[in-house]
């Protein structure tokens, strides 16, 4: 490999109820790991980081508090989930993407619809270097609201991270009377909070085309990127209804 390429990318992209928001895509192929973000149409900051070399995501969520019902400014939010290799490109192809029309406003190629995720144990912000080093800077206003799956810890145990940064939390099938959010009349009781996000506009693939020389010899290169969306519900514990105030029934 060359030398490790660091690059950004800002790329205009159409949410849901037609509002066009910029999105930033970044790639260190030192590193091995891309991050894009992007403002929601509610507000919220959505992040997510893609580290190859742990085979870790984190999603991070920063959503405006509602100072009128008692809430802080901002709330932070990180969810930890394994990182499988054909969910984005490589880090070195995304350092190379490049735009010829910066002003283009983009919408995915490829819906790849919702993945509704348990999110069933908490993580320790100060051991959580150890699963990945970006924790340690993405999830530093969500310390004490980092999230992730049973499954997915059973695979990471395997690869030999340390077991005690994870706890797992209280489920709804352990204690029956434990409500989701959206139905609990009070605000002070724990209970399953329900969030979602969605990744607009991110290359999930690369394409490949075919050239044939001279001699008749067929060999395909990289000549391009496919596009997706793709949305994630996460359900967890919360010690209170007022951590989940956007979790109502409307």
């Amino acid at each position: 490999p060359g030398p490790a390429a660091r690059a950004e990318l800002r790329v205009r992209v159409r949410l849901p109820g037609g509002q066009v928001t910029e999105e930033s895509l970044q790639a260190d192929s030192g590193a091995d790991c891309v991050s894009l973000e992007l403002r929601a149409a509610d507000g919220a900051l959505v992040t997510l980081t893609a580290d190859f070399r742990q085979e870790v995501k984190i999603f991070r969520a920063l959503i405006l508090g509602e100072l009128e019902r008692g809430q802080s400014q901002f709330q932070a939010l990180c969810f930890v989930t394994r990182l499988h290799r054909n969910e984005i490109i490589p880090s070195e192809s995304m350092a190379k993407l490049r735009q010829k029309n910066p002003r283009t406003v983009r919408q995915a190629e490829e819906v790849r619809g919702w993945e509704h995720l348990s999110m069933d144990v908490a993580v320790n912000f100060s051991k959580g270097a150890q699963l990945s080093s970006h924790i340690h800077n993405v999830c530093a206003e969500a310390r004490e609201a980092i999230y992730t799956r049973e499954e997915d810890v059973k695979f990471w145990l395997e690869k030999g991270v340390d077991g005690s940064m994870f706890e797992v939390l209280p489920q709804g099938s352990d204690v029956p009377e434990l409500p989701r959010c959206r139905r609990c009349p009070d605000r002070w009781k724990p209970c399953i909070c329900s969030y979602s996000l969605s990744l607009e506009w991110y290359p999930c693939m690369l394409k490949y085309c075919r050239s044939r020389d001279a001699g008749g010899k067929v060999s395909s290169y990289k000549c391009g990127i496919r596009s997706c969306q793709k949305g994630y519900t996460f359900d967890y514990y919360v010690p209170q209804k007022q951590l989940c105030l956007w979790d109502e029934e409307t």
